[in-house]
């Protein structure tokens, strides 16, 4: 576990999720799935059962090539962030970069925090080679952030996203380690 303080000066907690953790990591996800329609799910939307959510992340602490962490104030969960992987021996050096955060820490340099935390277990990790994530094409501020820890575009999506009658590309990114 580790500390970290954001720019607003409060302190928040950044672990590893266990299985123990299903509930409210899916409790999260449906609730901050309403506050911003930059994620690929929605409010409520996050439909994956509690069992089987349970059982991948127990697959997740197994697994050399991947990790999920939970940021958390008081034991309420604020942030999710992973970087999950295939493995298939083609495939296994990549990992799949996904992060949320509640939008009232959303600012606050928390998903800076996370993204170079995983990008530096990545690093480490001895099968990780590169690390990728999918973002809206709009989503500026995000892609802003990605660019500055090294991540370059690599495609693009045309209307892969349908959200309230419109369509919107997704841009493919990349960080080679």
């Amino acid at each position: 576990m580790s500390l970290c303080t954001l720019k607003n000066g409060i302190g928040i907690s950044i672990r590893e999720a266990a299985p123990k953790d299903a509930e409210k990591m899916i409790a999260f996800y449906n609730r901050v799935g309403g506050e911003s329609d930059f994620l690929s799910f929605g409010e409520g939307e996050f439909l994956t059962p509690l069992s089987e959510y349970e059982l991948f992340l127990a697959s997740v602490k197994q697994e050399q090539n991947a990790l999920i962490v939970v940021a958390e104030k008081e034991e309420k969960i604020i942030s999710i962030a992973s970087i999950t992987s295939s493995q298939n021996p083609r495939n296994k050096h990549v990992g799949i970069l996904g992060i949320v955060v509640e939008k009232s820490y959303s600012g606050l340099g928390l998903g800076r925090q996370l993204m170079i935390e995983l990008i530096e277990w990545a690093r480490t990790n001895k099968q990780t080679k590169k690390i990728e994530l999918v973002t809206r094409e709009d989503n500026q501020r995000a892609i802003s952030l990605y660019k500055q820890l090294g991540f370059q575009t690599e495609g693009l999506k045309e209307k892969d996203t349908y959200i309230n009658g419109v369509y919107y590309n997704t841009m493919l990114m990349g960080l080679h380690l």
